[in-house]
């Protein structure tokens, strides 16, 4: 008992309980959302690494065709899988296109001889949906120049690169 005669209350009041429940859940929605932002730009960085190693692959797979004398063959780049060309396989290259792709995995879809690769968290990549999912596509082009030599213009290989099949932005 307190001096007045009344008792003393413990704990906590609702209006004190109200205050700390609003608080937590307004941290806990900046922590979600700061999650899913590293989360999809972790995915993003994993798919630019992949991207460039397929595009290292297929500049080195020119380069020995140019050394072989054999530039003539580089239109099949076009369309060959150029998973082909790497070393190993990424770790999520999923083989052929399926009905159902799973989200996170590159593809090669053999009838529009494209790269694929699914997006899983991509709540800010801009790309029309396809199936249902975002889904980035690439195909392989290789550059010509002409070249004079001799006086004569030659049609010559000049390079090599994955162009997006369809726009898209992933800021």
């Amino acid at each position: 008992m307190s001096r007045n005669g009344r008792q003393r209350q413990r704990g906590f009041s609702l209006l004190e309980l109200a205050v700390v429940a609003v608080v937590l859940s307004v941290l806990l929605g900046v922590f979600l959302e700061r999650l899913t932002f590293y989360q999809e730009a972790a995915e993003r960085a994993r798919f630019e690494a992949t991207l460039q190693i397929y595009k290292t692959a297929l500049q080195i797979r020119l380069a020995e065709l140019i050394l072989e004398r054999r530039e003539g063959e580089a239109r099949a780049l076009e369309v060959e899988n150029p998973t082909r060309w790497l070393s190993e396989r990424p770790t999520d290259y999923g083989g052929s296109y399926p009905a159902r792709p799973e989200p996170g995995t590159w593809y090669f879809e053999e009838g529009t001889r494209e790269l694929v690769y699914v997006a899983n968290s991509a709540r800010r990549l801009a790309v029309e949906p396809r199936n249902g999912m975002k889904q980035l596509r690439f195909a392989v082009k290789v550059v010509y120049q002409d070249v004079i030599v001799s006086g004569r213009p030659i049609h010559s290989v000049a390079g090599i690169g994955l162009q997006p099949a369809v726009a898209y932005r992933w800021p």
